[in-house]
């Protein structure tokens, strides 16, 4: 990839429907942009949080549905306005959109918290179900998990507790995720359980899952051992309906990724088990970046991680998107770099989230991988280059197609400042129909975000078409250039929220 300093325009909706973001001059054709469309604006003058903005969106595709949750008004130190959502009910050609009831003060109809935060976008396939999953908070706190519900990815019913805090045990939680066990080829004993993994940040990232067998009416706690973690990722596995849950290292920068199963249908949990530790270049400009893990599940069961880790690079000044893959969520592989760009590159990867096309497996299994990156690591909020990229693989990660550049540049300042930096989201997500994928994400434009003001300009779009895989020419990256310890290891993190 070649190193630009001109910054290219996405256009908001007011003057196109589906627009081109320019290519940034004199790059590749290979990074070019994609026509891009709108997805959603925010609506809410909360004068406390900053207005028009969206972050952190989640992505789940179930036939030729697919949906996406994120964030509405965010504020600086943690939360949203609402949690917004959009839907296409026929393989993303056409899309409605709107925010859920019932959560936060804002909504139509109100609810009786001041925030909502961490959409997670799951479908229990037995019960016919759609289900977005978010934390309700009072002011800062993770005061309840809850789920709201739709049968048709396009009304959304009142909230339902997943899990309540309990304030006199400092409970406050936190990176909350859905998923459900859908495969009605061979059922599993399970077939119909969903599984929603959350942490206690009150009490040193402690992860519990819950698990409901009635399309989400009601939830009971499993039992998982003891541990410290953050964003948890259950999955589950066809014919016997094993969970694997991969998840971060919770509140300490660096440290390892770490996996939990369950083989009773979630009344218990084993582990953890050592998926790999993290050695981890710091994102720079100012932008909030937690290593949170993204995982995904191929037709067969095998499960792929994905995560930032500058390992493979000289002196690790710098990040690479890494793999690492699990037939059992106990024994894993050794990550491998995405060939995005050479070893010795300048160009830093983070925010990975990836897509399996559940309808393909092992040595044909077909990826997708969106993520944000800098042309050089070495930069400041002011100068740093954001853009959103997407690469893919059909032949399960063995290799890779040329890497597609989907949207930016954009300048870090005009994204909202967080307590933990400038935000586009804690994670990313991309979702297969009918052999292509589908993403969210956010972008903006050119404008100061400041807080109660007007000025910001951050909003939800999409690829006007699906994404399909291309061809895999380059393979991924084995070797070390650099073994040593995370370049952030030993600081602390705060709660994501």
């Amino acid at each position: 990839m070649r190193r630009t300093r001109t910054r290219a325009r996405w256009i908001g909706p007011a003057l196109a429907g589906a627009v081109v973001l320019s290519a940034v001059a004199g790059a590749p054709a290979a990074h070019a942009n994609v026509p891009i469309k709108v997805v959603s604006l925010d609506p809410y003058t909360t004068t406390t949080s900053y207005h028009k903005t969206e972050v952190e969106p989640d992505t789940f595709a179930h036939g030729t549905t697919v949906v996406t949750a994120f964030q509405v008004g965010r504020f600086q130190n943690g939360g949203a306005s609402n949690v917004g959502w959009a839907a296409s009910t026929d393989g993303g050609v056409h899309w409605g959109k709107g925010f859920l009831p019932g959560i936060t003060t804002v909504a139509t109809p109100p609810g009786p918290y001041d925030r909502d935060t961490d959409p997670s976008v799951g479908y229990d396939a037995k019960h016919n179900v759609w289900m977005i999953v978010t934390l309700a908070m009072t002011g800062t706190t993770g005061s309840a998990v809850v789920v709201s519900e739709s049968s048709d990815a396009r009304h959304w019913g009142l909230p339902i507790n997943v899990a309540v805090a309990d304030p006199t045990n400092f409970e406050s939680f936190d990176k909350n995720w859905v998923a459900c066990d859908n495969d009605a080829t061979t059922p599993s004993p399970f077939y119909g359980n969903c599984y929603v993994e959350y942490d206690d940040n009150g009490n040193l990232d402690q992860p519990h899952v819950a698990v409901s067998s009635d399309g989400g009416q009601t939830w009971t706690e499993s039992a998982v051992p003891p541990g410290v973690a953050s964003g948890g990722q259950p999955l589950v596995q066809p014919v016997t309906g094993t969970v694997i849950m991969p998840i971060g290292p919770g509140l300490t920068v660096g440290g390892t990724i770490t996996s939990y199963t369950s083989h009773d249908g979630g009344l218990t949990f084993a582990g953890p088990f050592t998926v790999s530790p993290i050695d981890q270049a710091t994102v720079q400009g100012s932008l909030r970046a937690p290593e949170l893990p993204s995982a995904e599940i191929d037709g067969l069961g095998r499960v792929f991680v994905v995560w930032y880790d500058c390992r493979f690079r000289v002196n690790c000044t710098s990040n690479d998107i890494v793999l690492s893959t699990s037939l059992d969520g106990q024994t894993w592989t050794p990550p491998v770099a995405i060939p995005i760009d050479s070893s010795s590159s300048t160009v830093d990867h983070f925010l990975p989230g990836i897509a399996v096309d559940p309808s393909t497996s092992g040595n044909t299994a077909h990826l997708g991988v969106v993520y944000y990156f800098y042309p050089d690591a070495a930069c400041t909020s002011s100068t740093c280059q954001l853009s959103v990229g997407f690469i893919s693989s059909t032949d399960g990660g063995v290799s890779w197609s040329v890497a597609t550049q989907l949207a930016g540049p954009f300048t870090n300042t005009w994204f909202p400042l967080t307590t933990q930096g400038y935000m586009v989201g804690d994670y990313n997500s991309a979702s297969f129909i009918s052999g292509k994928a589908y993403t969210v994400f956010a972008a903006a434009l050119p404008s100061p975000c400041q807080l109660g003001s007007n000025n910001c300009k951050e909003t939800m779009i999409r690829p006007l078409q699906g994404l399909a895989p291309g061809a895999s020419i380059h393979a991924a990256r084995h070797e070390v250039l650099y073994q040593g310890q995370a370049a952030t290891s030993g600081g602390t993190l705060l709660a994501h929220r």
